[in-house]
Formats: structure tokens, sequence, C-alpha cells
């Protein structure tokens, strides 16, 4: 059993992933930490150096591998915010598992990313702007997942708890949701 977890950045991917990873006894892979790695660099580094189409192309890379068994299996992995954009990363990413959307207001986005030098994408005076346009473009992607959680008024914990109940439905029904 895989768990994609997808969605904007500030959506609680990595503490939701890291959580539900230990109450499932899943190991727990970040998609931008496996990039680093890879990389050597940092993810704001190599945008500011390299680029971003040059960052998404070392995303579809570990997104190849992760989808052909390279990091073996029972894995939670959050994923950047911009990976289920491509087609292509989408689509190796449903047949490595189910691919969990969570999603947030604006206004909590903006609350909860603040002025992280971190946030490549974001460091620019319209982050506002930055965001709802992002939201706007990415949104036919986000809508291609198994299930989607707006994380906006809940807790982590009831995050966990949804995709959980979410993962032991499909596993009774056998994948058909």
């Amino acid at each position: 059993m895989n768990i994609v977890l997808t969605g904007f950045m500030g959506t609680g991917k990595s503490t939701a992933g890291r959580l539900l990873s230990r109450e499932l006894n899943l190991k727990f892979l970040d998609l931008d930490d496996l990039i680093e790695r890879e990389a050597g660099l940092e993810v704001k580094d190599i945008f500011a150096v390299q680029g971003e189409a040059r960052f998404r192309d070392l995303e579809s890379g570990v997104i190849e591998r992760l989808s052909t068994g390279a990091y073996g299996g029972g894995i939670v992995l959050s994923t950047g915010g911009g990976a289920v954009v491509n087609p292509q990363n989408r689509s190796m990413l449903k047949s490595f598992g189910k691919v969990v959307c969570l999603k947030a207001s604006v206004d909590e986005i903006l609350r909860r990313v603040g002025d992280r030098a971190d946030r490549p994408l974001l460091a620019r005076p319209d982050k506002r702007q930055t965001i709802e346009r992002l939201l706007k473009e990415r949104d036919a992607a986000y809508a291609d997942s198994d299930l989607s959680i707006d994380t906006t008024a809940l807790s982590i914990e009831q995050v966990v708890s949804r995709i959980r109940a979410f993962m032991e439905t499909s596993v009774k029904t056998g994948g058909q949701d």
C-alpha cells in the first residue's frame, strides 16, 4: 500500500504524511528531500541556480523511479505542490498509490507559509495573487485525485483520520471507490 499526498504548499502534506506513516507503520518519503539528495542542492538553490525547468526534470526522474519500485513499497509520499501538474507525473503517481489532495483556503495557506525563505515560488511581494494564480492553474490536476480533503479548519489528526478511513474503505473494496 502506497499513499501519495499532493496539494498546494502549506496544506499539511509533510506533517500529515509523517503522522500517517507512523500510525500505519509505513515509510515516509518527501519528494523534495529525494530531489535535494539527488541534486546535492536544496530546492530553493535548484530554483535559484538551475531554474524551475531543471527542478521539474529532477522531480519527474524521482517520480519515475518511485513508480518503478526503486524505493520499495509501503510508502507515504509527500509531493511538492506542482508535481501533479505534469500529466506523466500524475499518471505515474496514480499507478504508485492512492493520491490524496490536501487543500486549504488562500488565507490559511498565507498564514501557514508566512515569509519562509524556502518557498521559491512565493519569493515575491504579491504572494496572495501568486497563490491564487497557481491554485487556478493547478485546479484540474488537483481534482484528478482519489480523495480531496480541505484542511483549512481541520487538525492534522483529523486529516490523518480521514485519510485512514478512506484507505480502509479502499482496501475493503479492493481499491474500487
